[in-house]
């Protein structure tokens, strides 16, 4: 079996989220499972110099970008056992940042066609599938039956795409369609791009691929409703019998307290070592070392999705009770503003770092006591599974991923490794802290057994790769 990923981007190299986090450990799990997975991406020049000494060139070729034709080049590198191949255009991917660029309809458009040109010059290799990722990979699936299905490399090769986010769907001016991607008017209907006068990248893939999936069980139920379904339900709900949830996992290795290089104690006592790391994430945030108030932590990005606007309503009524919050994220000014505003406001309470870090996220994960994800929507999530790996107890809203990982707990039976709340309501949110930092001050013996229950979860790849695995062999 031979697949092939097709990513915007992929941890270590580049990684803004879940997609990177995803595209990082998951080809590296296949591997290990004995499957011939490779990984496109572009290569951007802000992958890192010490990865970038290591490519080897392999071959350069032109791209046709409708009616012109641009340079691209073709680098492989070989990480933890998977070929990583990059694609090479200095002038669509040398930019300080990776996506929110004017021109992005023409960069991923021409990463898409370079993608699969590209399969021409990898020596030995024809996958039996391209696994596309998010709207960046999305025209791919159309791509191959519109320009290479006369091509017989490319005979018999099927395609998966995987919704990351459906918010996020790559929508354009309808010129594109010609302009750039190359295809006529015949592909500007409602049964094919068009979308609400706009040229829609990922309904490509939703129509044209062989199998859609999406990130968690609830989240592939959720979006088949218009509330989730961002315009695109009503399709969703068309090919339901052509898509999985299937739930992200994390990487083990990287995630282990006990080995993790950001804590200053490793976890071989857990209780010792959760003490020790909570008392160094209270200094490095200049909040006072105390080791009875509960420190909540938030690791996330500062946009409407996360549930910020409800934290808002509720932050001083949350920071009233004894408990200490740190928050790491960078995202919207609005957002950003109001978290400076609490953080004056209660200096020994609150402690906001408006940017991210690998490092400060880690050592979140390592010192607070519970991680707060109150989102409005989640396709899948990570920070509650990597949380949970350091017995950090998350408070969360029951939606896709959250609601598929965090099991509320129940104090007549003992179960669960987390709390939730259901509906997207602000005093349901602070009801459920309170609720946490209640049973975290009161009861040392349920308190103690919610966190062994949530290091106990099982958030490796094993289950997720096989499911994966189980749609690769029906496909072929």
């Amino acid at each position: 079996m031979k697949i092939v990923f097709v990513t915007a981007e992929a941890d270590p190299f580049v990684k803004t989220g879940g997609l990177g986090e995803v595209m990082g450990s998951l080809p590296a799990f296949l591997h290990k499972q004995g499957v011939d997975v490779r990984v496109i991406m572009p290569k951007y020049s802000i992958i890192s110099e010490h990865f970038q000494k290591e490519f080897e060139h392999l071959a350069h070729f032109d791209v046709q970008v409708a009616w012109r034709k641009q340079y691209c080049g073709l680098d492989e590198m070989i990480y933890e056992g998977v070929h990583y191949y990059f694609i090479d255009n200095e002038y669509y991917f040398s930019r300080p940042r990776i996506y929110g660029e004017y021109d992005d309809a023409e960069r991923f458009a021409f990463f898409s066609r370079a993608a699969l040109e590209s399969l021409i010059h990898i020596p030995g290799f024809k996958p039996d599938i391209i696994h596309c990722q998010d709207w960046h990979t999305a025209l791919i699936p159309l791509m191959l039956k519109e320009f290479y299905c006369h091509e017989p490399l490319y005979y018999q090769i099927k395609t998966i795409f995987t919704i990351h986010n459906l918010k996020y769907q790559g929508v354009f001016s309808k010129e594109v369609l010609s302009d750039i991607v190359g295809l006529g008017m015949e592909y500007f209907t409602e049964n094919t791009l068009e979308f609400h006068g706009a040229v829609n990248f990922m309904k490509a893939a939703l129509i044209y691929a062989d199998w859609i999936t999406t990130v968690s069980p609830t989240y592939a139920e959720e979006i088949k409703n218009p509330y989730f379904g961002e315009k695109l339900d009503g399709l969703l709900r068309k090919r339901s019998d052509y898509l999985t949830g299937i739930l992200n996992g994390i990487d083990y290795e990287i995630y282990n307290p006990s080995t993790d290089p950001y804590l200053v104690m490793p976890y071989s006592n857990f209780p010792l070592a959760k003490e020790e790391n909570k008392k160094h994430l209270q200094s490095i945030f200049g909040l006072p070392v105390r080791g009875d108030r509960a420190v909540i932590g938030l690791v996330t990005r500062l946009v409407e999705q996360k549930g910020i606007d409800l934290l808002a309503h509720v932050m001083e009524e949350i920071l009233e009770l004894d408990v200490q919050m740190v928050i790491l994220g960078s995202g919207e000014e609005r957002y950003a503003e109001m978290l400076r505003y609490f953080a004056s406001k209660y200096p020994a309470k609150l402690a906001v770092k408006l940017e991210f870090s690998d490092k400060q996220a880690h050592e979140i994960y390592g010192g607070a006591d519970m991680i707060l994800m109150p989102s409005q929507y989640e396709p899948c999530g990570i920070s509650q599974m990597i949380a949970m790996r350091y017995g950090t107890v998350p408070v969360v809203r029951e939606t896709g991923g959250l609601k598929d990982t965090v099991v509320p707990f129940d104090e007549l039976t003992g179960a669960g490794n987390g709390f939730s709340f259901t509906n997207y309501n602000a005093h349901e949110l602070l009801f459920a802290v309170q609720h946490a930092v209640r049973i975290y001050q009161n009861d040392n013996l349920a308190w103690n057994n919610i966190r062994q229950n949530a290091m106990k979860s099982d958030f490796s790849w094993e289950s997720s790769a096989n499911a994966y695995i189980k749609i690769y062999e029906s496909l072929l």
